[in-house]
């Protein structure tokens, strides 16, 4: 069996091997799409596959939608390459239950992909063609926290965005200026109403969209490039809207396992491939059963009806809290706290780090912290949610999820899942609440010793992808396990940086006490484990 459109006609084949395949014409649906867009996507990997794609299903099989979603990909061509273009654009998804059942669907909602490029001119003039029709209802993102980074550690431009900028309109390559360009060709061609929804991990990720976009409108607005009557366009929340979401679903890097047991079943061609920018992507994605998705009904030419698809639709206030209490106390901390102790400890499979005591009891402590500010949005019950991530999804030995995974770009996320906490604590509670706090500086103190990519027995290991790797490990240089007072003033640079924790956190009130915690790690072999216990048992 092959997944492609061809392949799909041998239905018989495919439900012998227990796949459910799309109910309804795919190339109708596709030729409807190319067409006459209505959605457009950055950012197409494993959770966008999965997740979103499989709404867009959802929504295409019970008649709510007659067209599927436009992929667009910025950074890594390969994926279009080799996962979408040989596969008809078809993707095939596993569901993995915690009772070990398994679920496995063909979608056929993704209906073109585009490898979007300035120097690619045939792939340019096809971006443009979609953003000026009027038609067009939203672009969403699912591009990762850094996707919308202008800026470095020392608050300058990175190089890539400085070119962007200089440059203009018609010589961009990174994704913020690709999506304000075509911004700029929809306001020329009459200023037509469009939504912008980031799908992304992102504290107010709406927000957070719309400054990157204005950010880049104004800079080339200063040089000439762009009119003053196009940053009123893009800040005018009746012809371009910017609703926030909140997103959850646990997805990890496609399995080869599964790859395996698919290709066992006789469904050709389905091992992961790396791509030459470190993507881990399969033609199956594979999920935990739970997702969460809470958008602002806030759409300017219409809009898919989510609601049929069991997304929350409701106002920014409870989007704002539902995302809080994900990304700053209940599921998100928790990745990034233990995902560096993970790869320290030796661990792989995060589902066997949360049987380790001292790792479950920082999960516990650190949601502790984080609830303990954090507001209910009413739609989903806080205590619910955690104890349904620390009992029922981050323990599922079916997902095959990774600590090195959660270990990735923490650079992004630490600012979110743990400064606006601790900013919430002093706002609520002033700066002496914060000195009874243990898991979050424990957390953040496990990331900085994790940076030296040296495990709890000595051993090198390799640190996995962040944007701030280089400048991070530039500041520790010198920094040696064993020797605590090696550590002397340069864990304060980066404690201190108000670019990565949102917050100086010494001004927080945890700042030393996080100096401590590593020097504590950097004592000798086993001092991670040893720190660890010492401060959830002792």
């Amino acid at each position: 069996m092959q997944l492609t459109l061809n392949g799909m006609k041998e239905k018989e084949k495919w439900e012998e091997a227990g796949v459910a395949l799309p109910l309804y014409n795919i190339e109708e649906m596709h030729k409807r799409t190319i067409e006459k867009p209505q959605w457009i996507h950055f950012g197409i990997g494993n959770i966008f596959r999965i997740f979103i794609g499989g709404i867009a299903e959802k929504l295409i099989e019970e008649g709510e939608m007659d067209k599927g979603i436009i992929c667009a990909e910025t950074f890594d061509y390969d994926v279009v390459d080799r996962i979408y273009e040989p596969y008809d654009n078809l993707g095939l998804n596993v569901i993995l239950h915690n009772d070990g059942r398994v679920t496995k669907k063909v979608i056929g909602s993704l209906a073109e992909a585009i490898k979007v490029k300035a120097s690619d001119s045939n792939a340019w003039k096809r971006l443009k063609e979609i953003f000026v029709y009027s038609g067009l209802q939203m672009v969403s993102f699912t591009i990762t926290e850094k996707g919308y980074a202008l800026t470095g550690a020392n608050g300058k431009y990175f190089g890539f965005v400085n070119n962007d900028i200089e440059r203009g309109p018609n010589e961009v390559t990174s994704a913020m200026a690709i999506v304000t360009s075509m911004l700029w060709e929809r306001f020329k061609a009459g200023a037509m109403p469009i939504t912008l929804v980031s799908m992304d991990n992102c504290a107010q990720n709406g927000k957070k969209l719309h400054d990157s976009v204005k950010t880049i409108a104004q800079e080339w607005n200063k040089r000439g490039f762009v009119s003053d009557e196009f940053i009123r366009y893009i800040d005018d929340d009746e012809k371009v809207a910017f609703p926030w979401t909140m997103i959850d679903k646990i997805t990890p890097r496609p399995s080869e396992k599964i790859a395996n047991e698919l290709e066992m079943q006789g469904i050709e061609a389905m091992q992961p491939v790396i791509t030459s920018k470190q993507t881990y992507i399969a033609p199956f994605a594979n999920a935990e059963e739970i997702q969460y998705l809470v958008i602002e009904d806030k759409f300017v030419n219409g809009r898919p009806k989510f609601e049929r698809a069991g997304v929350y639709m409701t106002d920014r206030e409870t989007v704002n809290k539902a995302e809080k209490m994900k990304v700053t106390a209940c599921l998100n901390p928790i990745h990034t706290s233990l995902g560096p102790y993970g790869c320290m400890l030796g661990y792989t499979l995060f589902s066997d780090q949360m049987k380790d005591p001292d790792s479950f009891k920082l999960a516990q402590l650190l949601g502790a912290e984080g609830m303990r500010v954090v507001p209910d949005p009413g739609i989903i019950s806080p205590k619910e949610f955690f104890e349904e991530c620390i009992y029922k999804r981050f323990p599922n030995p079916f997902l095959g999820d990774t600590v090195q995974r959660l270990a990735g770009d923490c650079s992004q996320c630490v600012g979110i899942r743990f400064g606006e906490t601790l900013k919430a604590y002093l706002e609520q509670f002033g700066k002496e609440s914060t000195d009874k706090l243990i898991a979050i500086p424990l957390s953040i103190a496990g990331w900085i010793r994790y940076l030296l990519g040296v495990d709890d027995e000595g051993n090198t290991f390799e640190l996995s992808p962040d944007p701030m790797i280089e400048e991070l490990q530039g500041i520790l240089q010198g920094v040696r396990l064993g020797e605590p007072d090696s550590l002397q003033d340069k864990a304060k640079i980066i404690l201190s940086n108000e670019n990565i924790f949102h917050i100086n956190l010494y001004e927080a009130g945890v700042g030393e006490k996080t100096e401590e915690l590593i020097k504590e790690e950097l004592a000798g072999f086993g001092a991670v484990r040893r720190t660890l216990h010492k401060y959830m048992f002792e």
